[in-house]
């Protein structure tokens, strides 16, 4: 295999790292293409099996403990193919303070809420991982593999998926191909503001996978988003 096949690839929740394969040139090992056609082949099968089915998705954010937002959304794809959300009830209008005490209550939920808005999209930038995001990693020689249980779990890692100095980390059952677990080491706008990320993969009863829990914890700003995906049911079902 030559040294440009030999890219390698690794992908892990909980854990990140790659170790050198048999007969490796640096970020390269044996297997990788297999391992990556097969997780793009999982990514795509559960992603369509996924438009047939309809799910309530709960955000809640937390900052030093506290409960700061609950929003539940029924999620669906739409015909189009793009993710519908409708929101599941109201929450109750907020209560401002008056005056300048108010005004600053005011500025600083402002600022909270802007940074809530930048940590769930970044969940959105990690959380399914990108087919195209991965390949072009591959491309760039940084992706690594390692076989945590011979012939059944390999951890891929790969670094520089989404913003410059990150690294995604995958699981997977190759005996079936199924993603297990995603973990994630990024920052919010600087580097000095580091998160870390990880999800739990569940399985459907017809084997599709899904993303079953994602929590995201912004250190600087004592903040968590946790999101949890329930309730799957076909389109049309009760």
């Amino acid at each position: 295999m030559s040294a440009k096949t030999c890219l390698v690839l690794t992908i892990s929740l909980g854990l990140l790292g790659a170790v050198p394969c048999q007969a490796q040139t640096p970020g390269g090992g044996e297997g990788v293409p297999e391992r990556v056609a097969a997780l793009k082949q999982s990514l795509a099968q559960s992603q369509k099996a996924l438009r047939t089915y309809q799910w309530v998705e709960t955000t809640t954010v937390s900052m030093k403990g506290e409960v700061k937002s609950k929003k539940e959304m029924s999620c669906y794809y739409g015909a189009d193919g793009a993710l519908q959300k409708t929101p599941i009830g109201s929450p109750p209008p907020p209560q401002k303070k008056k005056g300048l005490k108010g005004k600053v209550a005011e500025s600083k939920k402002e600022e909270l809420s802007d940074t809530m808005k930048q940590a769930v999209a970044l969940v959105k930038s990690y959380v399914p991982p990108d087919p195209a995001l991965i390949q072009k990693a591959v491309d760039a020689g940084k992706v690594s593999v390692e076989n945590l249980q011979p012939g059944k779990i390999v951890k891929l890692l790969i670094r520089d998926y989404h913003l410059p100095g990150d690294a995604l980390g995958i699981t997977m059952d190759v005996t079936n191909n199924h993603l297990t677990g995603i973990n994630v080491a990024t920052y919010l706008g600087k580097p000095s503001d580091a998160v870390d990320m990880s999800a739990t993969m569940g399985t459907l009863a017809d084997g599709t996978t899904y993303t079953a829990t994602t929590q995201l914890a912004v250190k600087s700003a004592n903040l968590v988003v946790n999101v949890a995906n329930s309730g799957y049911r076909p389109m049309g079902g009760t």
